[in-house]
Protein backbone atom coordinates (compact mmCIF):
# COMPACT_ATOMS: atom_id res chain seq x y z
CA UNK A 1 0.00 0.00 0.00
CA UNK A 2 1.37 3.41 -0.98
CA UNK A 3 1.26 6.45 1.28
CA UNK A 4 -2.24 7.86 1.59
CA UNK A 5 -3.67 11.25 2.29
CA UNK A 6 -6.41 11.43 4.90
CA UNK A 7 -8.70 13.60 2.78
CA UNK A 8 -11.00 12.31 0.07
CA UNK A 9 -14.53 11.67 -1.16
CA UNK A 10 -16.18 8.69 -2.85
CA UNK A 11 -19.62 7.36 -3.65
CA UNK A 12 -21.25 4.30 -5.16
CA UNK A 13 -24.80 3.41 -6.16
CA UNK A 14 -26.83 0.23 -6.39
CA UNK A 15 -30.28 -1.17 -6.98
CA UNK A 16 -32.20 -4.33 -6.16
CA UNK A 17 -35.91 -4.89 -6.79
CA UNK A 18 -37.72 -1.80 -5.48
CA UNK A 19 -34.73 -0.47 -3.55
CA UNK A 20 -32.11 2.06 -4.64
CA UNK A 21 -29.21 3.16 -2.48
CA UNK A 22 -26.19 5.44 -2.49
CA UNK A 23 -23.09 5.28 -0.29
CA UNK A 24 -21.21 8.53 0.33
CA UNK A 25 -17.85 8.61 2.13
CA UNK A 26 -16.02 11.77 3.21
CA UNK A 27 -12.63 11.72 4.89
CA UNK A 28 -10.59 14.45 6.62
CA UNK A 29 -7.61 14.59 8.99
CA UNK A 30 -7.68 12.67 12.25
CA UNK A 31 -5.29 11.29 14.85
CA UNK A 32 -6.81 7.82 14.52
CA UNK A 33 -9.59 6.17 12.54
CA UNK A 34 -12.86 7.78 13.60
CA UNK A 35 -15.86 6.38 11.69
CA UNK A 36 -19.13 8.28 11.91
CA UNK A 37 -22.02 6.32 10.40
CA UNK A 38 -25.41 7.52 9.22
CA UNK A 39 -27.62 4.55 8.39
CA UNK A 40 -31.36 4.55 7.60
CA UNK A 41 -33.84 3.32 10.17
CA UNK A 42 -33.88 -0.46 10.21
CA UNK A 43 -30.29 -0.81 8.97
CA UNK A 44 -28.44 -0.30 12.25
CA UNK A 45 -27.53 -4.00 12.31
CA UNK A 46 -25.11 -3.32 9.40
CA UNK A 47 -22.91 -1.10 11.56
CA UNK A 48 -20.50 -3.86 12.58
CA UNK A 49 -19.96 -4.97 8.98
CA UNK A 50 -19.49 -1.38 7.81
CA UNK A 51 -16.84 -0.69 10.45
CA UNK A 52 -15.01 -3.90 9.64
CA UNK A 53 -14.88 -3.15 5.90
CA UNK A 54 -13.66 0.41 6.48
CA UNK A 55 -10.97 -0.60 9.00
CA UNK A 56 -9.59 -3.15 6.53
CA UNK A 57 -8.56 -0.36 4.11
CA UNK A 58 -8.18 2.78 6.22
CA UNK A 59 -6.01 3.37 9.29
CA UNK A 60 -6.40 7.10 10.05
CA UNK A 61 -8.84 9.93 9.39
CA UNK A 62 -12.27 11.17 10.41
CA UNK A 63 -14.52 9.34 7.96
CA UNK A 64 -18.23 10.01 7.51
CA UNK A 65 -20.12 7.07 6.04
CA UNK A 66 -23.69 7.70 4.89
CA UNK A 67 -26.19 5.28 3.33
CA UNK A 68 -29.13 6.89 1.53
CA UNK A 69 -31.98 4.49 0.67
CA UNK A 70 -35.15 4.94 -1.36
CA UNK A 71 -38.03 2.65 -2.39
CA UNK A 72 -39.51 3.14 -5.86
CA UNK A 73 -42.89 1.41 -5.29
CA UNK A 74 -44.69 0.99 -2.02
CA UNK A 75 -45.48 -2.55 -0.96
CA UNK A 76 -47.78 -2.41 2.03
CA UNK A 77 -48.75 -5.06 4.53
CA UNK A 78 -51.20 -5.09 7.41
CA UNK A 79 -49.38 -5.54 10.70
CA UNK A 80 -51.41 -6.72 13.70
CA UNK A 81 -50.46 -5.69 17.21
CA UNK A 82 -51.01 -9.04 18.92
CA UNK A 83 -50.78 -7.72 22.47
CA UNK A 84 -53.34 -4.99 21.76
CA UNK A 85 -55.68 -7.50 20.10
CA UNK A 86 -55.44 -9.85 23.06
CA UNK A 87 -56.27 -7.01 25.41
CA UNK A 88 -59.41 -6.11 23.41
CA UNK A 89 -60.56 -9.74 23.23
CA UNK A 90 -59.98 -10.17 26.94
CA UNK A 91 -62.08 -7.08 27.64
CA UNK A 92 -64.82 -8.44 25.36
CA UNK A 93 -64.80 -11.70 27.28
CA UNK A 94 -65.11 -9.97 30.65
CA UNK A 95 -67.92 -7.68 29.52
CA UNK A 96 -69.83 -10.23 27.42
CA UNK A 97 -72.58 -10.69 30.03
CA UNK A 98 -73.34 -6.96 30.23
CA UNK A 99 -72.85 -5.76 26.63
CA UNK A 100 -74.18 -6.72 23.25
CA UNK A 101 -71.07 -7.74 21.32
CA UNK A 102 -72.85 -8.70 18.13
CA UNK A 103 -71.51 -5.55 16.46
CA UNK A 104 -67.88 -6.47 17.26
CA UNK A 105 -66.80 -7.52 13.76
CA UNK A 106 -63.47 -7.60 11.96
CA UNK A 107 -64.13 -4.09 10.67
CA UNK A 108 -64.84 -2.98 14.22
CA UNK A 109 -61.61 -4.47 15.47
CA UNK A 110 -59.59 -2.84 12.69
CA UNK A 111 -61.15 0.50 13.53
CA UNK A 112 -59.71 0.37 17.04
CA UNK A 113 -56.53 2.41 17.12
CA UNK A 114 -53.42 0.34 17.70
CA UNK A 115 -54.88 -3.03 16.68
CA UNK A 116 -53.52 -2.97 13.13
CA UNK A 117 -51.63 -0.63 10.85
CA UNK A 118 -50.48 -0.51 7.25
CA UNK A 119 -46.72 -0.34 6.85
CA UNK A 120 -44.02 -0.91 4.27
CA UNK A 121 -43.57 -4.62 3.77
CA UNK A 122 -40.25 -5.94 5.03
CA UNK A 123 -38.07 -8.18 2.91
CA UNK A 124 -37.41 -11.56 4.47
CA UNK A 125 -35.28 -14.65 3.98
CA UNK A 126 -33.07 -14.94 0.90
CA UNK A 127 -34.40 -11.71 -0.61
CA UNK A 128 -33.31 -9.72 2.43
CA UNK A 129 -29.90 -11.43 2.53
CA UNK A 130 -29.28 -10.76 -1.15
CA UNK A 131 -30.23 -7.09 -0.83
CA UNK A 132 -27.94 -6.55 2.15
CA UNK A 133 -25.09 -8.40 0.43
CA UNK A 134 -25.40 -6.07 -2.56
CA UNK A 135 -25.52 -3.01 -0.30
CA UNK A 136 -22.30 -4.08 1.45
CA UNK A 137 -20.68 -4.90 -1.89
CA UNK A 138 -21.34 -1.34 -3.06
CA UNK A 139 -19.86 -0.08 0.21
CA UNK A 140 -16.65 -1.96 -0.61
CA UNK A 141 -16.59 -0.25 -4.01
CA UNK A 142 -16.96 3.15 -2.35
CA UNK A 143 -14.18 2.36 0.14
CA UNK A 144 -11.90 1.23 -2.71
CA UNK A 145 -12.58 4.49 -4.55
CA UNK A 146 -11.91 6.51 -1.42
CA UNK A 147 -8.66 4.65 -0.81
CA UNK A 148 -7.64 5.20 -4.44
CA UNK A 149 -8.33 8.93 -4.19
CA UNK A 150 -6.42 9.13 -0.92
CA UNK A 151 -3.51 7.26 -2.51
CA UNK A 152 -3.36 9.70 -5.44
CA UNK A 153 -3.37 12.63 -3.05
CA UNK A 154 -0.80 10.83 -0.91
CA UNK A 155 1.62 10.60 -3.83
CA UNK A 156 1.40 14.34 -4.31
CA UNK A 157 2.03 14.98 -0.61
CA UNK A 158 5.01 12.62 -0.59
CA UNK A 159 6.52 14.50 -3.57
CA UNK A 160 6.16 17.79 -1.67
CA UNK A 161 7.63 16.26 1.50
CA UNK A 162 10.60 14.84 -0.40
CA UNK A 163 11.30 18.29 -1.80
CA UNK A 164 11.16 19.77 1.69
CA UNK A 165 13.55 17.10 3.01
CA UNK A 166 15.92 18.02 0.17
CA UNK A 167 15.64 21.67 1.24
CA UNK A 168 16.43 20.73 4.86
CA UNK A 169 19.51 18.84 3.71
CA UNK A 170 20.66 21.74 1.50
CA UNK A 171 20.29 24.25 4.36
CA UNK A 172 22.19 21.88 6.65
CA UNK A 173 24.98 21.85 4.04
CA UNK A 174 24.95 25.65 4.02
CA UNK A 175 25.27 25.77 7.79
CA UNK A 176 28.15 23.30 7.78
CA UNK A 177 29.93 25.17 5.00
CA UNK A 178 29.55 28.59 6.62
CA UNK A 179 32.99 30.28 6.86
CA UNK A 180 32.46 30.89 10.58
CA UNK A 181 32.86 27.13 11.16
CA UNK A 182 36.33 26.91 9.55
CA UNK A 183 39.13 26.26 12.09
CA UNK A 184 41.11 29.29 10.89
CA UNK A 185 38.08 31.58 11.33
CA UNK A 186 37.34 30.16 14.78
CA UNK A 187 40.97 30.64 15.85
CA UNK A 188 41.07 34.19 14.51
CA UNK A 189 37.85 35.10 16.29
CA UNK A 190 39.07 33.62 19.59
CA UNK A 191 42.33 35.51 19.28
CA UNK A 192 40.49 38.74 18.56
CA UNK A 193 38.20 38.29 21.57
CA UNK A 194 41.12 37.53 23.89
CA UNK A 195 43.09 40.54 22.60
CA UNK A 196 40.15 42.86 23.27
CA UNK A 197 39.81 41.55 26.81
CA UNK A 198 43.54 42.02 27.45
CA UNK A 199 43.39 45.57 26.18
CA UNK A 200 40.42 46.28 28.41
CA UNK A 201 41.93 44.57 31.48
CA UNK A 202 45.72 44.09 31.17
CA UNK A 203 45.91 42.41 34.59
CA UNK A 204 44.01 39.31 33.36
CA UNK A 205 46.13 36.25 32.59
CA UNK A 206 46.21 35.54 28.87
CA UNK A 207 46.47 31.74 29.34
CA UNK A 208 43.34 31.67 31.46
CA UNK A 209 41.52 33.87 28.98
CA UNK A 210 42.42 31.54 26.13
CA UNK A 211 41.23 28.53 28.16
CA UNK A 212 37.88 30.20 28.87
CA UNK A 213 37.54 31.22 25.22
CA UNK A 214 38.23 27.67 24.07
CA UNK A 215 35.60 26.36 26.52
CA UNK A 216 33.01 28.80 25.18
CA UNK A 217 33.89 27.83 21.61
CA UNK A 218 33.41 24.17 22.49
CA UNK A 219 29.97 24.87 23.96
CA UNK A 220 28.95 26.79 20.86
CA UNK A 221 30.06 24.05 18.46
CA UNK A 222 27.17 22.70 16.35
CA UNK A 223 28.84 19.58 14.94
CA UNK A 224 26.49 17.21 16.83
CA UNK A 225 23.38 19.10 15.76
CA UNK A 226 24.45 18.98 12.11
CA UNK A 227 25.13 15.23 12.35
CA UNK A 228 21.72 14.61 13.92
CA UNK A 229 19.99 16.69 11.25
CA UNK A 230 21.64 14.56 8.58
CA UNK A 231 20.57 11.38 10.38
CA UNK A 232 16.98 12.65 10.55
CA UNK A 233 17.06 13.46 6.82
CA UNK A 234 18.11 9.87 6.08
CA UNK A 235 15.37 8.51 8.34
CA UNK A 236 12.72 10.74 6.76
CA UNK A 237 13.61 9.56 3.26
CA UNK A 238 13.46 5.94 4.38
CA UNK A 239 10.00 6.45 5.89
CA UNK A 240 8.69 8.20 2.79
CA UNK A 241 9.80 5.17 0.77
CA UNK A 242 7.98 2.66 2.97
CA UNK A 243 4.76 1.03 1.73
CA UNK A 244 2.74 1.53 4.93
CA UNK A 245 1.44 4.58 6.84
CA UNK A 246 4.23 6.75 8.26
CA UNK A 247 2.57 10.06 9.16
CA UNK A 248 2.96 9.75 12.91
CA UNK A 249 6.63 8.73 12.74
CA UNK A 250 7.39 11.56 10.34
CA UNK A 251 5.70 13.97 12.72
CA UNK A 252 8.09 12.81 15.45
CA UNK A 253 11.04 13.41 13.10
CA UNK A 254 9.72 16.89 12.35
CA UNK A 255 9.84 17.65 16.07
CA UNK A 256 13.46 16.45 16.14
CA UNK A 257 14.29 18.59 13.10
CA UNK A 258 12.90 21.59 14.95
CA UNK A 259 14.75 20.76 18.17
CA UNK A 260 18.15 20.59 16.45
CA UNK A 261 17.48 23.77 14.49
CA UNK A 262 16.54 25.69 17.63
CA UNK A 263 19.79 24.58 19.25
CA UNK A 264 21.81 25.67 16.21
CA UNK A 265 20.17 29.11 16.25
CA UNK A 266 20.82 29.52 19.97
CA UNK A 267 24.51 28.58 19.57
CA UNK A 268 25.11 30.57 16.41
CA UNK A 269 27.67 33.36 16.43
CA UNK A 270 27.40 33.94 12.70
CA UNK A 271 24.89 35.93 10.67
CA UNK A 272 25.04 33.31 7.92
CA UNK A 273 24.32 30.39 10.27
CA UNK A 274 21.48 32.26 11.95
CA UNK A 275 19.90 33.14 8.60
CA UNK A 276 20.12 29.54 7.40
CA UNK A 277 18.72 28.33 10.72
CA UNK A 278 15.70 30.64 10.48
CA UNK A 279 15.04 29.51 6.91
CA UNK A 280 15.38 25.93 8.09
CA UNK A 281 12.69 26.53 10.71
CA UNK A 282 10.37 27.85 7.99
CA UNK A 283 10.87 24.73 5.85
CA UNK A 284 10.31 22.47 8.88
CA UNK A 285 7.04 24.25 9.68
CA UNK A 286 5.91 23.69 6.10
CA UNK A 287 6.99 20.05 6.39
CA UNK A 288 4.89 19.57 9.52
CA UNK A 289 1.91 21.28 7.93
CA UNK A 290 1.96 18.87 4.98
CA UNK A 291 2.28 15.91 7.35
CA UNK A 292 -1.10 16.68 8.88
CA UNK A 293 -2.71 15.29 5.72
CA UNK A 294 -0.66 12.09 5.56
CA UNK A 295 -2.00 8.82 6.95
Amino acid sequence: MTQQSMTGFARSQGQFDRYRWTWELRSVNGKGLDLRLRLPQGFDHLESAVRKLAAARLTRGNVQVALNLSVSDSKLELAVNDSALEAVLDLKSRLAARLDDSRLSLEGLLAIRGIAELREAEERGETLQKREALILHDLELAIDRLASMRAEEGEKIVAVLQGQVDAIEALTDDIEADPSRQPAMIAAKLSEQVQRLLEAAPSLESDRLYAEAVLLATKSDIREEIDRLRAHVTAARALLGEPGPCGRRLDFLAQEFNRETNTICSKSNSVGVTAAGLELKTVIDQFREQLQNLE
